[in-house]
């Protein structure tokens, strides 16, 4: 080998150190030189350099939910489930295994940062895996309704509830003013927060990692186990009220997504929303319940008792309605009762038109926006918007 090729050869060796930035300067000068004279060793250089960028350190990690859908849709094309997920369950199969993925991610000191959980009585204050404890314990009805073990021992709650004490706003004051009072044993909601407790008691000391799985597998377990009934009728008994086991699953999505969002931003990782048929299925909810909420809202403020129902031609006494028009991936129309029953049904033309985005409004249903301040589009009778925006974060619960 003559002294011109071994000197190829020895710059040669360093094409691998220099595509991933490795080589000292000096080298790295020489070899650039010797690439402007060997067309051989040039694209050499140019393919490992494009190969090196695949390779970079800063590039995110986390496929783009599109490809995800994609990779399915193309299996379930070639061979069909053999248990098929319901419609109304693939919002919480979703939102749980995108949960599942950031916790996944958290080192130690992440899992020791504290979330604030917002609904309209305050402001929960939970770790990342005392979250996975609400969630489950939640959750643990409708594993009752579907004949599967309760995650949630039994047993009174202990004393002291949370483990987290309420920490400090300082100058910020919480996004959501508060709008009731706290989850107490003479409130509705007194059910979830002491089955919270007891389950966050039962597990305080374990690793994360270990709660974040046995949470991970109830999960699969009811989304297997409602498969085997499609038709979602089966009751669903929170304590405060009883809903088909399709609405159920849309709900427990709903909470996962809004919860999974809060433990997002306390540990300062991004947080895709739901995807636009999941979140069409959380709004078409949230409508369907705000008639619940707006009498809620009445009984608790008097001063929202609502005009006086129509008397349209035939002298049928009718209830006034509102139009909600969503915005963005989401999109549709719904048609909001604004009266009770004793108003009569539904009709005429609707009071007012109201349009805002879609993940804002399920985003006002967990009482994380504020309604006074949320962008919406307004036509007609202003204060029927109104009482709606302040009636939709009263479907929110700790």
């Amino acid at each position: 080998m003559t002294t011109t090729e071994e000197q190829h050869e020895a710059l040669r060796s360093l094409l691998g150190a220099w595509a991933l930035g490795a080589c000292p300067p000096h080298e790295a000068a020489e070899l650039e030189r010797h690439l402007r004279a060997c067309p051989e060793c040039a694209d050499e250089a140019a393919r490992l350099r494009e190969a090196a960028g695949w390779l970079a350190v800063d590039e995110p990690l986390d496929q783009p939910g599109p490809l995800r859908q994609q990779v399915l849709d193309w299996c379930l094309a070639r061979r069909p489930a053999e248990l098929p997920v319901p419609a109304w369950g693939a919002p919480y199969a979703a939102e749980t295994a995108k949960l599942d993925a950031l916790l996944r991610d958290l080192g130690p000191e992440e899992w020791q940062e504290v979330a604030e959980l917002p609904w309209h009585g305050g402001t929960e204050y939970l770790r990342p895996a005392e979250v996975l404890c609400h969630l489950a314990a939640v959750d643990g009805f409708l594993a009752v309704a579907l004949g599967m073990p309760d995650p949630v021992p039994g047993g009174p709650a202990p004393a002291g509830g949370r483990r987290v004490p309420p920490q400090d706003h300082g100058p910020n004051p919480p996004r959501v003013p508060a709008q009731g009072g706290p989850a107490d044993d003479g409130r509705p909601w007194a059910a979830i927060a002491q089955r919270t407790a007891r389950l966050a008691a039962e597990q305080a000391g374990q690793p994360p990692q270990r709660v974040r799985a046995r949470w991970r597998r109830h999960c699969h377990e009811l989304v297997r186990t409602a498969a085997l009934a499609p038709h979602g009728s089966t009751p669903v008994d929170y304590g405060f009220a009883t809903v088909p086991l399709r609405d159920a699953f849309v709900d427990r999505a709903f909470e996962t997504f809004v919860h999974g969002e809060d433990v997002a931003r306390a540990v300062a990782y991004p947080y895709d929303p739901p995807a636009p048929q999941h979140l069409r299925q959380m709004v078409g909810l949230a409508v369907r319940m705000l008639p619940l909420a707006l009498a809620g809202l009445r009984a608790a403020r008097p001063e929202h008792a609502g005009a006086p129902a129509g008397m349209p031609d035939g002298g049928r006494r009718t209830g006034r309605q509102l139009r909600l028009v969503i915005d963005g991936p989401a999109a549709g129309e719904w048609l909001i009762p604004l009266d009770g029953p004793d108003a009569g049904p539904p009709g005429g033309e609707p009071v007012a038109s109201m349009v805002l985005d879609g993940l804002e409004f399920c985003q006002l249903a967990a009482a994380h926006r504020d309604p006074d301040r949320l962008p919406v589009g307004e036509h007609g009778d202003r204060a029927a918007i109104r009482e709606v925006l302040h009636a939709t974060p009263l479907l929110s619960r700790p």
